[in-house]
């Protein structure tokens, strides 16, 4: 079992023990009201853990307790992963990010904008912009995903079986060429929308280096960073029956209700391999990436990113320099973006008094479909996860309450 546990004194990295016992208190709040089944929490600080915790039921139905054995399906925690793989491909000189795609993926050459009409006879125009490597990496590309129900397009992505996934049987190409012959919401570079742009991404890390997306993962990341919990799928065996269940809310009362179909996705090696958000993790995995975030692209002696390319891929890189707010389209409608920016692969906190967050200038982060999340804060090197498996993560606010929980235990800022 790859058990994750408190190894110092938290107050000797500037934290009260006593606080730092709200986050659990407060989760297993969740879970008092049937509203999570489990969940686990994990902070560090200088690459020492301060808390960690697991409760709950991985699989309720069955009884089987979460633990830190247990496989969660991380969704879009996928992406800073898919991001890394490319970045890792640009240090080797392979493409420069403002790179055409289409170099590379010729179904891209002749991409449409949306101008106007409904989702079965939509009024198109050639784009005048091609899209770029960093369209992809920024989601500016003008790419959606079609769970979003806000525009024409998504519509389109959802009529063509392409909302919380692919159509059976349809691999990342085949996703490719119809995302391809469909039209972008916007000019690439003008504005920023969340889509399958980090998929794209993972085919052009497919094309470019010449391995399936697994392999390059399994290869040139998971195996250098022992990361050995961590795929596409949960194996046959162990890692299977350590797989955890997926749940949604009852539209009633929110409680957890288990979706078998969902709940499907991670149970055997699928035709998809979705670098946006395929992959299957554990706890003790991804701390590890966290801490290969944390040291600017290096882990135990293996480097896989220089620190200035890493540096680069946590600033904002949104057009004008403007925050999600400016030119973002919401996830949610609920969603608000202040003072948040976007870089290759992360979401970056511009001004936490415009965002209404305890965080620091420059925490990095990002978070999956089934409510999982993490942040990393270089100024004060902390890094925290969150996990669970509920669908979708606009059920409850978790992330940014363990935020709020988090920075009320530090009392030694540096």
């Amino acid at each position: 079992m790859s058990e994750l546990k408190v190894d110092v004194d938290p107050r000797e990295l500037g934290f009260d023990p006593d606080r730092l016992r709200r986050i659990d208190r407060h989760y297993d709040r969740y879970l008092e009201r049937d509203l999570l089944t489990s969940w686990a929490a994990v902070v560090a600080r200088d690459g020492q853990i301060v808390h960690a915790t697991v409760h709950g039921q991985r699989d309720r139905e069955a009884g089987l307790p979460a633990d830190w054995n247990t496989r969660w399906r991380i969704y879009s925690m996928t992406k800073p992963i898919t991001s890394v793989a490319a970045m890792m491909l640009f240090e080797e000189g392979a493409f420069s990010l403002l790179d055409e795609i289409r170099r590379f993926l010729p179904e891209f050459s002749q991409p449409r904008v949306y101008l106007r009409g409904g989702a079965t006879n939509p009024s198109t125009a050639p784009a005048a912009e091609p899209i770029r490597v960093w369209h992809l990496l920024t989601h500016t590309s003008g790419l959606t995903y079609g769970f979003h129900h806000g525009h024409p397009v998504d519509e389109i992505y959802r009529r063509s079986g392409y909302e919380w996934g692919v159509p059976s049987g349809v691999d990342l190409a085949g996703a490719c060429a119809f995302w391809a012959n469909t039209p972008l919401l916007f000019e690439p570079g003008t504005e920023w929308n969340y889509g399958v742009s980090t998929d794209v991404l993972g085919r052009l890390v497919e094309v470019v280096s010449g391995m399936p997306l697994d392999e390059f993962f399994r290869t040139r990341i998971f195996e250098p960073l022992g990361m050995s919990d961590t795929a596409f799928w949960a194996e046959e065996g162990e890692a299977l029956d350590n797989l955890a269940a997926l749940y949604i809310p009852r539209p009633d009362n929110k409680r957890a209700i288990r979706n078998e179909a969902l709940g499907a996705t991670g149970r055997s090696r699928p035709a998809f391999l979705s670098g946006g958000g395929g992959l299957v993790s554990t706890a003790a995995d991804y701390h590890r990436f966290t801490q290969f975030l944390l040291r600017r692209g290096e882990l135990d002696g293996v480097r896989l990113l220089s620190p200035r390319t890493f540096e680069r891929m946590t600033q904002n890189h949104l057009p004008g320099g403007f925050d999600l707010e400016r030119i973002g389209r919401p996830l949610f409608a609920e969603t608000r973006y202040d003072g948040v920016g976007f870089g290759l692969g992360f979401s970056v906190l511009l001004d936490p008094v415009k965002a209404k967050t305890t965080g620091s200038v420059g925490e990095f982060a990002w978070g999956g479909a089934a409510s999982t999340g993490f942040w990393v804060d270089p100024q004060q090197s902390i890094t925290a996860m969150f996990f669970t498996q509920l669908l979708p993560s606009s059920t409850h606010p978790v992330r940014p309450e363990l935020t709020q929980l988090v920075y009320q235990a530090l009392m030694d800022d540096k």
